[in-house]
């Protein structure tokens, strides 16, 4: 306090005023105190601070301490006084970079006006060199399109006349510059879309001109290989090919080649088809490795396979040659082909004039075959013809219908539906199944007058057992073919309505005068051996099995017959009408008695006399159980008398009791003796 006291003196302030001075500086202390003693020592600052201080005032003594925060503010303001002389230097720098900056913002300046002056003396130029360019790249343009119209629409002197030229060979360049030409064609219609046509109208005039000077002397080069050409060699020029793909375009001169060509081929296969059929070579010699067909084929079928085997080898050989030559494609046009072993690998180009064409090459080339095989389709039906009328036997006959039948499939298949080999072998397969169905017929007119002959043991006819085996040979044959597979039923019904159902109509004929047992048993004969006989194969299962059911009819009137010689010889006919028909008549003992000795005198031998009855029947299991069944059935009507014999019996024992009605054998009895 003293201390304070003398400070205020010494400072000159007044006693009151020192007082309250004191007074209030104490209060602020206790508030700094209680502010720093509040202070919670978790907070950074506060804990940073005290120690802080607590190492600036280590091992000092109590004045140190007291002078901490003086020292400390000395500090601050020292450490002000050095920022505030290193801003001064800062100052400085910056006065000296604000001149810098000025002496270049006036060399800036001074450069601007500089290049705006060389700008406004360049620009004239630059604008004179724009438009130069520009002119410069138009003509470049239209230098392109000359270029690009010349490469397109011209031709040169050599590629016209490589075109039009006889002396220049056909070659690849020849299709090359057709084609270009071809291409200009089509091309003038862009041409002729403009207003100016008249470029479009000269080029087309031009270059039509020389297309149809280069089809014309193609026209004449293939006519001219066509004469020398050999289909036979395997080693065929590539440019034909390609030659006659682009004469296709032009259907008429195409047609024309094409009559040529078939004349040629027409005269070469009808003399190999004669010198195949006579050994006899076009110049008049005997070629010794040729059989010929006149005289190896002794037989007619022989004859007839022999002349359509080499027919369908020479039809397959000319079509491989054809469309190896005329290169046919699967989408009916032609192509370049370069399958020949001669033939150089390019690039062909592809026709956009042949595009829509609707002329048919296949067509052209079906046609084409006919006329090539018109010489041997005549020789070849002249001499079918003769064979099959000079043939007189049935079976030969149906094989060689047959194998008509199957060669008419493979030309159809061949050579497709219309051809004059499928035409030609069709009419000579109807030829030879009417043939055959006269043949049938003569032999059936033969054999008429054995329809009234019976045979002694009631076993089928000769003629018929001789009519089953032509008729197995020629099913046989007919499932064999190709024609069975294909066919809906309608052949082996006529075949069998032509050699079957004559034969079994004459056995009906013949069986007509006979009486039972005879008729049935023969007809039965017949029909089991008929039965036997379709039964053996697929295709006429279902006639064997309708047989067998009109057999079983047969074999119940068979039944029925025997039924009633039981009845009829067992003495028990009138007793069994009677019963049957249900008549109120008293039966006498004399009528029961005569019945019972007549019966005792048939039961012996009712078995073997029945058996000897049917004999002739070719099936013994068949007789055996015919005789069973009317065995059966005359069992059940003996034990229905002998029940109404029983029943007239009580009535008669009542007037008459000694008296009765019975017979002398019982139903067990007869059961025993005809079993």
């Amino acid at each position: 306090m003293a201390f304070l006291t003398a400070t205020s003196q010494h400072n000159g302030l007044p006693s009151t005023l020192s007082n309250a001075s004191i007074a209030k500086g104490s209060d602020l202390m206790v508030m700094k105190v209680a502010s720093i003693l509040s202070t919670s020592y978790s907070d950074n600052d506060f804990r940073d601070a005290i120690l802080l201080a607590d190492q600036r005032a280590a091992g000092s003594n109590v004045k140190k301490r007291r002078q901490l925060r003086l020292d400390l503010l000395g500090e601050a303001i020292g450490c002000n006084g050095e920022i505030v002389e290193e801003m001064g230097l800062v100052a400085e720098r910056l006065k000296l970079v604000r001149g810098v900056v000025e002496r270049l913002n006036s060399r800036i300046q001074d450069m601007k006006l500089q290049i705006d002056s060389a700008h406004d003396r360049t620009t004239p130029a630059l604008r004179g060199m724009a438009s130069l360019f520009e002119q410069r790249m138009a003509i470049e343009r239209k230098q392109e399109v000359l270029g690009a119209i010349e490469s397109f629409f011209i031709m040169t002197d050599d590629e016209i006349e490589s075109l039009t030229s006889t002396a220049r060979p056909v070659d690849g360049l020849f299709f090359s510059n057709l084609h270009k030409a071809k291409r200009i064609t089509l091309g003038c219609d862009i041409l002729l879309g403009f207003e100016s046509q008249i470029l479009g109208l000269e080029l087309i005039d031009r270059t039509s001109v020389h297309v149809n000077m280069a089809f014309q002397k193609l026209y004449k080069w293939v006519q001219q290989e066509f004469k020398t050409l050999n289909l036979e060699n395997p080693h065929v020029n590539p440019f034909m090919r390609q030659a006659l793909r682009v004469l296709a375009e032009r259907p008429s001169l195409f047609q024309n080649c094409l009559d040529l060509f078939a004349a040629s081929r027409e005269r070469y296969l009808s003399e190999s088809f004669h010198c195949a059929l006579t050994g006899i070579t076009p110049k008049g010699t005997e070629d010794a490795s040729i059989r010929p067909i006149d005289l190896t084929a002794h037989d007619p079928l022989r004859y007839v396979g022999d002349m359509f085997a080499w027919v369908h080898s020479a039809t397959v050989g000319e079509r491989e040659a054809l469309e190896t030559l005329f290169a046919v494609g699967k989408d009916d046009t032609l192509y370049a082909s370069t399958s020949s072993p001669n033939a150089t690998l390019r690039d062909l180009p592809v026709d956009e004039a042949s595009e829509g064409s609707e002329y048919k090459v296949l067509e052209a080339l079906g046609q084409l075959m006919d006329r090539n095989f018109l010489p041997v389709v005549r020789i070849l039906r002249q001499r079918v013809e003769q064979a099959i009328q000079s043939n007189e036997d049935v079976i030969p006959a149906y094989k060689v219908s047959t194998l008509l039948s199957f060669y008419r499939t493979t030309f159809e298949k061949l050579l497709g539906p219309g051809s004059g080999l499928e035409e030609c072998t069709g009419a000579l397969e109807k030829v030879a199944k009417r043939q055959f169905r006269s043949l049938v017929r003569d032999n059936v007119l033969s054999v008429q007058g054995e329809f009234q002959q019976v045979p002694s043991n009631l076993e089928p006819p000769r003629f018929l057992q001789d009519a089953f085996k032509r008729l197995g040979a020629i099913i046989q044959i007919y499932e064999s073919s190709l024609s069975a597979s294909a066919d809906s039923g309608s052949e082996i019904q006529e075949i069998l309505s032509q050699a079957f159902d004559p034969f079994m109509t004459g056995c009906e004929e013949i069986a007509r005068p006979m009486t039972n047992p005879e008729e049935g048993i023969f007809l039965v004969n017949c029909k089991l051996a008929a039965a036997h006989c379709l039964g053996s194969f697929e295709s006429t299962t279902f006639r064997a099995t309708q047989i067998r059911d009109e057999i079983a009819k047969d074999v119940l009137n068979l039944i029925d017959d025997q039924h009633a010689v039981f009845r009829k010889k067992s003495g028990l006919d009138a007793l069994l009408r009677i019963l049957d028909d249900a008549e109120e008549v008293d039966v006498s003992q004399a009528s029961v008695s005569q019945a019972s000795q007549e019966l005792d005198d048939f039961l012996p031998s009712a078995l073997m006399d029945a058996m000897d009855r049917l004999k002739g029947l070719q099936d013994a299991e068949m007789a055996r159980e015919i005789i069973e069944q009317a065995a059966e059935k005359f069992c059940t009507d003996f034990e229905r008398l002998e029940e109404f014999l029983a029943n007239q019996k009580h009535d008669e024992d009542a007037s008459n009791p000694d008296g009765g009605l019975n017979l002398s054998r019982t139903s067990a009895e007869i059961r025993v003796l005809l079993s």
